[in-house]
C-alpha cells in the first residue's frame, strides 16, 4: 500500500484525499455513489474476491457498463498483484521528492 500512496503523492493527490480513502466511512460525503460502489468492489476483491455477491454486482451495473467493470476488476487485480509482489520481495516504495506545488484534492 505504501507504494501506491507514494505514487499518488507524486501524481499530486492531496493528503486530505488519501486520508479520506483510508477512512471512507467517515468521509462518504466526498465520494459519488459511483465512486463508493467502485471502492467497495475494490475492498471486497482485495479481502475476499469470492464475496462479490449479486447485490454488489447489481450496484456495479447501475453505475458502470460491463466493459468498465472488467476494467475496474483488472486494475484492482493488478494493484493487488503489485502489492503482494513488492511485499514478498521487500521492495521499498520510492522516495517522494519535495512538493512541486501540483497537489490535487
Amino acid at each position: 500500500m505504501a507504494e501506491h500512496t507514494a505514487l499518488a503523492k507524486q501524481m499530486g493527490v492531496s493528503e486530505a484525499l488519501l486520508d479520506a480513502l483510508y477512512r471512507i466511512d467517515e468521509h462518504r460525503h466526498l465520494f459519488t455513489a459511483r465512486e463508493l460502489v467502485a471502492l467497495r468492489f475494490a475492498e471486497i476483491m482485495t479481502t475476499g474476491a469470492r464475496e462479490v455477491d449479486e447485490l454488489l454486482w447489481d450496484e456495479l451495473q447501475l453505475h458502470f457498463e460491463d466493459g468498465e467493470i472488467v476494467e475496474l476488476a483488472t486494475v484492482i487485480g493488478l494493484f493487488n498483484f503489485f502489492n503482494r509482489f513488492a511485499d514478498a520481495l521487500r521492495i521499498e516504495p520510492p522516495t517522494i521528492p519535495p512538493s512541486s506545488g501540483r497537489e490535487k484534492s
